[in-house]
């Protein structure tokens, strides 16, 4: 039985992954939860699991959660991510959205240990670092949908030629829309996945594409990366190889495949699933860069290298923050990205703390604007 550590437990990876243990209670052993804010989510799902290690990363709901479970042991602050991080578990779920996420994947790796890695940011900001720890022992094992399926299309190959990664479009492409008049409802209401506000968001803008882009630099040691839009979402990405060929992992839209991939690997173990059913009909199209630039941005920020993708990585969350708040117009994110890589001096990203102080400073700067 393997034993799993959640951070993120309440989000949308997490109960998702929790579902998957739930499907195989033969199989998982959940030793270890941690969230952001939700106390009462936390606590019901610590009795459900009986877990008695928990996490909040808000200090505010710590003494909520130890009076509702006396017998638990309870971390608060930034210790939710790096001691349950550490913790005595196989496999560490690591599914909290944004940078904070890195602290986490730093303090795994520290320990050796395997990380289902559900957290873009980490590598977007921080790919330098991982993979010096990662030389040192420890392992990734990709959940986002297209990077488990450039996994998958990789195993066995020895080289390829280049990544194609697939991006369904979001809500927007395609349609008559005015980008400048979207609202927010609009923007995190994804037509095939069901996502958190925050990637829902990127996904609109696809600076989704364009963080999956420098994530899977660092994953697959290569910058031959290229996208296309694929509207119905079930080609997850694709390899070329230089004899021509394409290998390409499919399924009808649903997270718990490559999470469950990612928690039971080497083995595609069973699961309830819709089968595909041919014929199918699958649309391929190039991107629409001068409307969604944000890949574009993204990728001259991986060409730069430094710390480009933490400005580029920080700007995003501040201007999704404000757009999210009725603050700033939705074409507004991109633009206020753009903003932030152009004046921005080059700079290192090689160790923990610097990252964080360039993050800080750019997010602070973009919000306040």
């Amino acid at each position: 039985m393997k034993k799993l550590a959640i951070i993120g437990c309440t989000g949308s990876i997490g109960s998702q992954t929790l579902d998957i243990v739930r499907a195989n209670k033969s199989e998982y052993n959940v030793v270890a939860l941690s969230c952001g804010t939700n106390d009462a989510a936390l606590v019901s799902l610590a009795k459900e699991f009986n877990v008695n290690l928990l996490g909040i990363h808000d200090k505010s709901k710590c003494g909520a959660v130890k009076r509702a479970l006396p017998g638990a042991s309870v971390v608060c602050g930034d210790a939710a991510l790096t001691e349950i991080a550490a913790c005595d578990a196989d496999i560490i779920v690591v599914a909290v959205v944004g940078m904070i996420g890195l602290k986490a994947v730093v303090s795994a790796l520290k320990n050796k240990k395997i990380i289902a890695l559900a957290n873009k940011e980490s590598l977007v900001a921080g790919g330098a670092i991982v993979n010096k720890l990662l030389s040192k022992g420890g392992e990734i094992r990709p959940v986002d949908s297209e990077h488990s399926a450039v996994w998958q299309a990789l195993m066995g190959e020895k080289a390829f030629k280049r990544i194609i990664l697939t991006a369904s479009g979001g809500p927007f492409w395609g349609k008559d829309i005015a980008l400048d008049a979207v609202t927010p409802e609009q923007a995190v209401a994804h037509p095939n996945w069901k996502m958190g506000k925050k990637i829902s968001v990127d996904s609109a803008t696809m600076m989704n594409k364009g963080l999956e882009i420098i994530e899977a630099r660092w994953l697959f040691n290569t910058t031959a990366i290229d996208y296309v839009i694929h509207p119905e979402s079930v080609v997850h990405s694709m390899v070329e190889f230089d004899d021509g060929s394409i290998k390409a992992q499919a399924s009808y839209a649903d997270m718990r495949l490559p999470i469950q991939y990612a928690l039971s690997y080497p083995l595609h173990a069973k699961r309830s699933y819709k089968p595909l059913r041919l014929p199918l009909s699958l649309n391929f199209f190039n991107p629409d860069t001068a409307r969604f630039p944000a890949p574009e941005l993204a990728k001259k920020a991986m060409q730069e290298g430094g710390d480009a993708a933490v400005v580029l990585n920080a700007a995003n969350e501040a201007a999704v923050r404000l757009f999210l708040e009725n603050k700033i117009k939705f074409t507004d994110i991109i633009s206020r990205v753009k903003t932030a890589l152009d004046e921005h001096t080059l700079g290192k990203a090689d160790d923990i703390d610097t990252v964080f102080d360039t993050h800080n400073r750019v997010y602070e700067k973009i919000y306040s604007m």
